[in-house]
């Protein structure tokens, strides 16, 4: 595809779609998240979220349910499914920077990855900072994982075909959730991390170079992380930073998707040399030209068509009986 310099201040070489809908976003004018209060950055990110979505698919089953936490709260979670059959599960997180986001802004995606893989998605509302800090995003995170590995057959779910899954901080999310599943001994047979955050202090060349966006700006992840974390030693936990997990041996096998023109893409990288460093099966897709959150964007991009199509191509091969 033909590519060209988009007019965004980091200079970054954009294809010629990603770079008319950054230059048509620059264009709109909205004030960034992290200009925002934090109710205000919720909002606003949910009123955009489908703006450059596919049509939502029509699927034969879709219900909403609660996953009871560790301290009691309900946890909303939503079942997405192609059919009423004993389906295999991707248990999916939403991105947002633990701060925005939640199953609303995530249905489209959820459903086009259950229609295209023909598995059942289980998507978590997880709570959000600033109400909720470290590490209640990951707890809640690895409880609803647990309800669904340990009793989604009430669900009329094949937990013995199970996967877990997330973009930006839901792919942290994910990623943490495979290793305790590894821990307690939970089957799980791929974990599917979309442009994940895995690092404490986002100081990779990719961080500095892509400082100012387009779109993911340091600002921006300083507003985030600043909601979130409790203290600095927060980010130096792995639940935080999977990057600085001690053993990754054992984890399930991953399908990792990142965009080449976005801060978080080194650390994304070096979490698939941790991962087949010890001795896990990675397939490394590296969607080049776009940005991150481009998987939502399927309207404008044909990237995001093409990694939803690589995303679910990996579900359905890692899941087949």
């Amino acid at each position: 595809m033909n590519k060209t310099l988009a007019a965004v201040a980091s200079g970054t070489l954009l294809t010629a779609k990603m770079a008319s809908v950054v230059e048509r976003m620059a264009r709109a004018g909205h004030p960034s998240l992290d200009q925002l209060t934090p109710d205000e950055a919720k909002a606003s990110y949910e009123k955009g979220a489908g703006v450059l979505e596919v049509p939502k698919p029509e699927l034969a089953r879709i219900e909403d349910f609660r996953i009871t936490a560790r301290d009691g709260f309900d946890i909303p979670a939503r079942l997405y499914a192609p059919s009423s059959a004993r389906l295999p599960v991707l248990v999916y997180f939403h991105g947002g920077g633990f701060t925005v986001g939640n199953i609303r802004t995530h249905d489209t995606l959820c459903r086009v990855l259950s229609l295209k893989s023909g598995c059942a998605v289980v998507s978590v509302d997880y709570r959000l900072a600033p109400a909720h800090k470290f590490p209640t995003a990951s707890d809640d995170a690895w409880d609803a994982f647990a309800f669904v590995a340990n009793g989604g057959a009430r669900l009329g779910l094949d937990t013995s075909r199970l996967a877990v899954g997330g973009d930006s901080a839901g792919g942290t999310l994910a990623a943490v959730c495979a290793i305790l599943a590894r821990d307690a001994g939970l089957p799980l047979a791929l974990q599917m991390l979309i442009y994940p955050g895995t690092t404490g202090h986002q100081d990779t060349p990719s961080h500095r170079l892509y400082a100012n966006g387009p779109l993911l700006t340091k600002a921006l992840i300083d507003y985030f992380f600043g909601q979130y974390v409790r203290t600095p030693a927060d980010r130096d936990d792995w639940r935080f930073a999977p990057l600085l997990a001690d053993d990754v041996e054992g984890v399930a096998p991953a399908w990792i998707g990142l965009a080449e023109c976005d801060p978080v893409v080194d650390e994304g990288i070096a979490y698939a040399d941790k991962l087949r460093a010890a001795g896990v099966a990675v397939d490394l897709e590296i969607y080049r030209g776009v940005i991150h959150e481009f998987l939502k964007m399927g309207r404008a991009i044909p990237e995001a068509l093409q990694a939803q199509n690589d995303a679910a191509r990996a579900l359905k091969e890692a899941l087949k009986p």
